[in-house]
């Protein structure tokens, strides 16, 4: 990097406030194609196994579930997550929406099908508003989505835009009563003067209606733009977090909430970093981890006090000085952070990297797996067109054995912690031939480059995988890539 060009990045604005201020902002650039694809298998022969030594994780795509020709913003994915079992898979969108699919039942005579998921209930979550006390425009745009245990026939979810969380009831409904004495079949209601007998109502069979219904809103609690929502183990409380504070809330009442982290600073000058992301423990509801811009984690025990700005663990690498740069701050900032399903783990995303650390050591990760190393010496460029600040998710599978997360060029990573191989596919419509394996991809750093490889100068940095999702109990993930969702299964017999 030249002097120059040094001196022009050294007195842009500051990490935190940039990093405070980059989610009002950004917007990503709409695609040219939409879709929703489903892909299977994971498979591989013996020679292959011998002869490509990465996971045993291959996919092959078969049929397409959902097409359309939308090429608009509001049609690009913004997150993406199966429910409990699995057999429901939601999705939102920049434009509010909530598209949820549930899984095709298994047929002896056709079990080709089986993985496949077909679109249940499709509704407005989110619209556009305008806070005219602070001049600011609300976004309809979903953040996340995040399932409630299945407790009865109904399924309820929480999802939320930057300012408002909202619990969506979806639920079917297959009768409709009829009969009714004060008003006649087309609902227009009747002279009371002309009813001379009581009828008792009965429900007649009707087809099948899905309806998703907005049980509760919770509202006008933060100041700054909710980054994550995680559901509490107890099915009564969920936390809601923003740049600077987090908030727990009762599911069943919406006029308050009770603030447990607040870090904002008395004079916001003092600003050093913002939060990232936050989850609850999958067993214990008195824990739950945030993250932060600085790459920090801190887990917090709710029994210690009302307001949890003491940390009860600190989770922090040490930086190598010898490897300091001007964008060591942006790079490490976390973008996601996970429990483990057994609760022992956490998991956590970085720019460059994806760290597991073990929750009784604190001054280290336990591993370490570098997801796109070879743009290390692209942060340059990629600061310019603002792909540094890009905030990638991350995910286990259901034994917590295998992490998934995102990368450029519809690129996505996956890492066998028992074997410590990698494998790194791709979510795209040009090589999704029908009943065709999905090859692992190579990224040539430089030198020669091998006829299957690719060169990291010929990455398209406007193809992205931000949001994934892996089945709680099968070999199933759900990969968004912009306006197209993938979804891959292994393999069918």
């Amino acid at each position: 990097m030249d002097g120059d060009n040094f001196s022009e990045i050294s007195c842009r604005e500051s990490l935190p406030c940039r990093l405070l201020l980059y989610g009002r902002r950004k917007r990503d650039s709409p695609t040219t194609s939409a879709g929703i694809s489903s892909h299977s298998s994971l498979a591989r022969s013996p020679r292959e196994e011998a002869t490509n030594p990465q996971l045993p994780y291959l996919f092959r795509p078969p049929s397409t579930i959902l097409s359309s020709t939308c090429h608009t913003e509001a049609d690009i994915i913004s997150t993406v997550e199966f429910n409990s079992s699995g057999e429901l898979l939601a999705t939102g969108d920049k434009g509010g929406r909530v598209v949820v699919f549930q899984r095709e039942q298994e047929s002896k005579s056709q079990p080709q099908r089986r993985g496949e998921y077909n679109v249940y209930s499709t509704f407005q979550s989110h619209e556009p508003e305008f806070d005219y006390l602070k001049s600011l425009e609300i976004e309809e745009k979903i953040n996340k989505i995040k399932w409630l245990p299945q407790q009865n026939a109904a399924y309820f979810l929480l999802s939320t835009n930057d300012k408002t969380v909202k619990l969506w009831k979806i639920s079917e409904r297959d009768k409709r009563p009829e009969g009714y004495n004060l008003k006649d079949e087309d609902g227009r209601i009747r002279n009371p003067s002309t009813i001379t007998s009581l009828r008792v109502p009965v429900l007649q069979p009707m087809d099948l209606m899905v309806e998703a219904t907005a049980r509760r809103v919770f509202s006008n609690a933060h100041t700054y733009h909710i980054n994550s929502i995680s559901v509490n183990s107890d099915l009564q409380t969920f936390i809601s977090t923003d740049d600077l504070r987090v908030n727990l809330w009762n599911l069943e009442i919406t006029d308050r909430s009770f603030n447990i982290v607040d870090i904002k600073p008395a004079n916001m000058e003092e600003l050093t970093e913002v939060i990232t992301s936050a989850e609850f423990h999958p067993q214990q509801c008195h824990t739950f981890a945030y993250s932060s811009s600085k790459g920090s984690i801190r887990l917090c025990d709710m029994r210690q006090a009302a307001l949890c700005d003491k940390h009860c663990k600190y989770f922090e690498e040490p930086e190598d000085p010898s490897t300091r740069s001007f964008f060591s701050e942006i790079i490490s900032s976390i973008s996601d952070v996970k429990f483990s399903h057994n609760g022992r783990y956490l998991m956590t995303r970085d720019y460059l990297t994806v760290k597991v650390w073990d929750l009784q050591m604190e001054n280290k990760p336990l591993e370490t797996y570098q997801v796109h190393d070879y743009l290390r010496g692209k942060l340059c460029s990629l600061y310019e067109n603002d792909c540094i600040f890009d905030k990638f998710e991350c995910v286990w599978n259901g034994s917590d054995s295998v992490i998934m997360t995102g990368s450029y060029n519809n690129f996505f990573r996956m890492f066998d912690r028992n074997t410590k191989r990698d494998v790194t596919l791709e979510a795209s419509r040009e090589n999704s031939k029908p009943r065709a394996i999905l090859k692992p991809r190579k990224v040539c750093v430089g030198g020669k480059r091998r006829k299957d490889e690719i060169s990291v100068d010929s990455l398209d940095f406007s193809k992205k995988i931000l949001h994934t999702t892996w089945h709680p109990h099968e070999n199933i993930i759900a990969v968004a890539a912009t306006n197209n969702l993938y979804i891959f299964q292994d393999k069918v017999n």
